[in-house]
């Protein structure tokens, strides 16, 4: 498992704030995030599953968010495109770039006009997680994610 403290640090941090879309609030979802789909320790979805990198975002997702939203935000397009190729734009990439994971599952909150959640309420956290990267039809459950994030956040 990678140690959340470190993740946190060394790569949620450093990402959103390249990006210009840090806050606690944000760090802290990604990292709550990071916890529940793969428990920092899976880079690709168990079971066969097409979800990849700590977040276990799929492929789809990823291209989807590339065709309709990064390529209408040049701004944004080119900081995700900081922390990886233009030219190896590849889902796969996220198994082995935390800091590219990362950026996407940024962006992928970023599509939802809702707020986020106040940073320390990790419930909110959760049900906004289930909410707008589960979806309601995934297996996750917002208790899941509490005791994932308490137990694994590192504090």
């Amino acid at each position: 498992m990678i140690d959340p403290r470190q993740f946190r640090e060394l790569i949620i941090k450093p990402v959103l704030e390249s990006m210009g879309y840090y806050s606690v609030a944000a760090e802290n979802l990604l990292l709550g995030t990071a916890l529940q789909e793969s428990g920092l320790r899976y880079l690709k979805q168990l079971g066969g599953g097409p979800a990849l990198g700590v977040y276990q975002m799929e492929p789809a997702t990823h291209q989807d968010i590339w065709i309709n939203y990064l390529n209408a935000r040049e701004d944004l397009k080119y900081k995700v495109l900081e922390w990886h190729e233009e030219s190896m734009i590849d889902p796969s990439a996220m198994t082995w770039n935390l800091a590219y994971a990362t950026a996407m599952a940024r962006v992928h909150y970023l599509r939802v006009p809702e707020p986020l959640p106040e940073a320390h309420d990790v419930m909110d956290m959760a049900e906004y997680w289930k909410a707008h990267f589960n979806t309601p039809r995934g297996a996750g459950t917002p208790e899941e994610y509490v005791a994932n994030y308490v137990a694994g956040r590192g504090e």
